[in-house]
């Protein structure tokens, strides 16, 4: 099977490359870009057009690569030991009653091939992808509690997205096939919000685009604005019915958006920008 796009995603001929790549080597995706760009969209979509159940492993700073595994819960087995009579011996007699199936044991024990997605794999601790190199390339794991050796019958097709917040490590690069998603250019950000929203006049959209990135385009950012906040905020402008002439700026210079909260997400980028809006209205 492969990846041709999907109605509600539109992916660029590099990208529909690398997921069927990943697919023919039998080797994770790992999926880079800013974040904002689609790259968990992608995992979902992928499943969608390809008719797989798709698993998700949303990683916290907390999370233990164990866990994606399985659990052995300790305590509820010696609390049922103390509370439970003679009926409920025998459940606490079998630990498999007390392990708790992680998403890669699910996902290896699937009766037909699934999609696994293993999200912001850097905000886990340094160790948590050497963690699961044995799993990832052998596709088995053994659980010491009941002694066994569980081994997928399928091998799910995987994607690990990253905002490279941490280097990941080399082992675990290896083993991985890598695409990093660009911020969509003009052309391709027009075809994304026509899936969004079709309807959308024309002149709007023309408009909203050229102030999105005139915004983005400002030098100093901390956080430049994203896919995601840009429907956000034609959401907005819909909902509030803004009329074209308000993004408009009669001399083509730079000008503050209405509802610009909803593309600058902090006070440093803020300031910035009316700053930068006050010193153009100086030097006319």
């Amino acid at each position: 099977m492969k990846f041709a796009g999907s109605d509600q995603y539109v992916a660029t001929a590099d990208l529909m490359l690398a997921v069927n790549a990943s697919a023919t080597l039998q080797r994770p995706l790992l999926v880079k870009g800013e974040p904002g760009t689609g790259k968990t969209m992608l995992a979902e979509e992928v499943a969608a057009a390809l008719g797989m159940p798709l698993l998700q492993w949303h990683i916290k700073s907390t999370t233990k690569a164990q866990q994606g595994l399985y659990e052995y819960d300790a305590v509820s087995r010696l609390r049922d030991s103390q509370l439970s009579g003679i009926e409920g011996a025998e459940k606490v007699k079998n630990i498999e009653n007390y392990i708790v199936k992680g998403v890669l044991w699910q996902a290896f024990e699937a009766d037909q091939p699934v999609a696994l997605l293993i999200d912001e794999i850097d905000k886990a601790d340094i160790e948590f992808p050497n963690d699961l190199l044995r799993e990832i390339d052998r596709m088995e794991f053994y659980v010491y509690e009941t002694r066994q050796l569980i081994k997928a019958k399928h091998r799910p097709l995987v994607f690990i997205t990253s905002n490279n917040e941490k280097e990941l490590p080399d082992a675990f690069l290896r083993r991985c096939f890598f695409h990093y998603i660009k911020f969509p250019d003009p052309a391709t950000m027009q075809a994304i919000v026509d899936v969004h929203f079709p309807g959308l006049k024309k002149e709007l959209l023309a408009a909203a685009l050229k102030t999105f990135f005139d915004v983005r385009n400002l030098p100093g950012l901390k956080k430049k604005p994203s896919t995601s906040e840009l429907l956000d905020w034609l959401k907005l402008l819909v909902a509030e019915d803004i009329p074209t002439s308000a993004l408009q700026s009669q001399d083509e210079r730079v000008s503050i958006p209405p509802l610009v909260g909803a593309l600058l997400k902090n006070e440093q980028d803020l300031t910035l920008f009316e700053k930068l809006i006050q010193m153009q209205r100086h030097n006319r």
